[in-house]
């Protein structure tokens, strides 16, 4: 018996980023990516996380397939992305990111959960693995959830 078809889908790609080196233009422009893309996922029903890296991000995106693709469409042709790269995409049974666009940039305070990661040497050969992307953004979602006193999701 065939497994029933979902229109429920996840991508994770990865590309790097034309944002500036310095560090207050390159938090305000990741501030305008977050902002934008919040609406938009908004609109179009899509979950998502973003890891950013040096000059490197991986997103996991889920929704239906059209609002998927078009929402990776709209990246691809965004200037502030370059050299992007899907990494996964298949049919999910349901969701596991529970906003609409959450973002986990490599600072003091996340350091050795990147660290114990490791993806960005494979970011650097452009070999990243689509299980430790995932690895990483559920860990990190996990420990904001954490912080805010949220320990369990009833999905």
């Amino acid at each position: 018996m065939r497994a029933k078809r979902t229109s429920l889908v996840h991508l994770i790609y990865f590309s790097r980023l034309n944002l500036a080196a310095d560090a207050p233009t390159r938090t305000r422009q990741l501030g305008e990516i977050t902002r934008q893309a919040q609406k938009k996922n908004e609109f179009s029903v899509i979950t998502s996380f973003l890891i950013v890296e040096q000059n490197f991000a991986a997103q996991i995106i889920e929704g239906e397939r059209a609002s998927v693709s078009d929402t990776f469409n709209r990246i691809g042709n965004d200037t502030r992305h370059r050299d992007v790269q899907i990494v996964e995409w298949r049919e999910i049974v349901k969701r596991e990111f529970v906003n609409s666009f959450s973002t986990g940039v490599r600072g003091p305070a996340n350091d050795s959960v990147f660290v114990k990661a490791n993806l960005l040497p494979m970011f650097q050969r452009g070999t990243p693995k689509g299980a430790g992307i995932h690895a990483l953004a559920m860990q990190l979602q996990n420990e904001s959830m954490s912080k805010q006193g949220i320990d369990h999701l009833f999905v």
